[in-house]
């Protein structure tokens, strides 16, 4: 596994805890404490879309290096274990689809419908296309059924493939592992969504002239090696456990927000290109084998799938439901926005803009002559303490730039922009989080400092 995940395991002899969800849906009535999750509301918001919560580059037993390096035995066969580790974090962290990046190494030699963990004993149900499986709707107790979507990383990164690219294992691998705009064209070809992972590995050039769709906006595995000083930290502490913060925040010390991601993010937007953009977990549990006190293992799949998730604002279907069609169509048009949800549960965040013509959505291309106006509301933490501490909320419009991101306005509650000139505008939501206090022991500074909670994507005025 990769250096992310060593950190963790150094932070061994902390004690953990995580709240179970309920099996209802449309329950959220638990109080929020570090590890509680929600579902996402079922209902459409106002103006008819879906906010559907998930991952997008996440790896399952299809790569060569998950499960401690060992995700088949000798024979072939799957590791179970790991699997079940997999589909139970998936379904406790109570995402609504996750976007699997299986490495080539594997991938390429996995049929469909393994690709997307498909299991009928289990109750899992196939999506098809043309008679084809294209995703798996996975069985979690209760009603909750996360949608499955195959993908791969190894060249570039591309998510919800809806079926090989070619017959032979060896042919696969030749395009998976390309970085040619032919071979990109091939991956759209077969309905990917035509993305990259690690973006401070790749210059602007490549992501501004690649055929691309987009690339990540952060990456947890690169959050960790710039935050390795605040690991050392950490990891001098073992031996005083109750020094630590409360498990599921242990990452906290650590986070930050990676300024050649930002840098990169601004520089290819401002120069006109739309690109969308998402948030990279980049699960394996390939390092740490031994329990914490919860009984789970510190680099389990649901302690690392409950940090942060990609929000995508879908077109229900006749039946307001959702498939892969309509998630990939979602992420392409750059309606997705990001929560660092181990801070807390946003509700009612929103970004758009207004002109006479109606409403515009987050990825949308607007010409500067229908005299746009960009609104944002922050949003409030769902089922936060009354009788806590409240944190600093405040939201932020920046423009893109060469280089970065400049600061057009902020507010306390909304905003509301006339735009003044063209360019790529976001929002993002930053939080002193106050209310983590009791939570963080030794580390109660943490409460004080400023994070990202909310990233959006853009909205372009030409």
């Amino acid at each position: 596994m990769r250096v992310a995940f060593a950190v963790f395991a150094a932070l061994a002899t902390a004690s953990a805890c995580s709240s179970e969800p309920s099996d209802d849906p449309g329950a959220s009535a638990a109080r929020w404490e570090p590890g509680t999750v929600y579902p996402t509301a079922r209902a459409a918001n106002a103006r008819g879309f879906l906010d559907r919560r998930g991952l997008i580059h996440a790896h399952s037993v299809y790569s060569h290096d998950a499960c401690d390096n060992q995700p088949k035995d000798a024979s072939g066969a799957i590791n179970q274990p790991c699997l079940a580790d997999f589909r139970a974090g998936l379904c406790a962290s109570r995402h609504d689809f996750v976007m699997l990046t299986d490495h080539n190494d594997s991938f390429s030699e996995t049929e469909y419908p393994n690709t997307v963990l498909y299991d009928a004993a289990l109750g899992d149900q196939l999506l098809e296309r043309d008679g084809r499986p294209v995703a798996n709707r996975l069985a979690c107790p209760g009603s909750h059924a996360p949608l499955v979507m195959a993908g791969c990383e190894s060249g570039t990164m591309p998510v919800g493939i809806e079926r090989h690219v070619a017959d032979t294992p060896a042919a696969r691998g030749d395009v998976y592992s390309a970085t040619t705009p032919e071979a990109i064209e091939k991956l759209k070809g077969v309905g990917a969504v035509a993305l990259v992972a690690h973006t401070e590995d790749w210059t602007v050039d490549e992501l501004t002239n690649l055929p691309l769709d987009g690339f990540e906006m952060y990456n947890l595995h690169a959050n960790t090696i710039i935050g390795a000083g605040a690991a050392i930290g950490l990891i001098a502490d073992l031996k005083n456990p109750e020094e630590l913060p409360y498990p599921d925040l242990v990452f906290l010390p650590i986070w930050s927000e990676d300024k050649r991601y930002l840098e990169t993010w601004g520089t290819v937007l401002s120069s006109g290109k739309k690109r969308v953009t998402t948030l990279g977990t980049d699960c394996h549990r390939n390092t740490f084998k031994d329990l914490l006190p919860d009984g789970e293992r510190i680099d389990s799949y649901r302690r690392m799938m409950g940090w942060f998730s990609n929000h995508l604002l879908v077109t229900p279907d006749a039946q307001g439901e959702f498939g892969d069609l309509e998630l990939k169509e979602a992420l392409r048009a750059g309606r997705l926005y990001g929560a660092f949800e181990a801070l807390g549960f946003p509700v009612g965040f929103d970004f758009h803009a207004e002109t006479a013509a109606g409403v515009a959505e987050m990825g949308a291309e607007l010409d500067a002559s229908a005299a746009p106006k960009l609104v944002a509301k922050l949003p409030k933490l769902e089922q936060l303490d009354p009788n806590g501490k409240r944190p600093d909320l405040v939201l932020r419009l920046l423009r893109a730039k060469a280089q970065g991101w400049d600061v057009v306005t902020e507010a306390a509650e909304s905003i509301d922009h006339a735009v003044g000139e063209p360019g790529a505008y976001r929002v993002e939501v930053r939080m002193k989080p106050h209310h983590l206090e009791p939570h963080l022991s030794s580390y109660v500074a943490l409460a004080d400092k400023d994070f990202v909670w909310i990233y959006s994507n853009a909205i372009y005025v030409k």
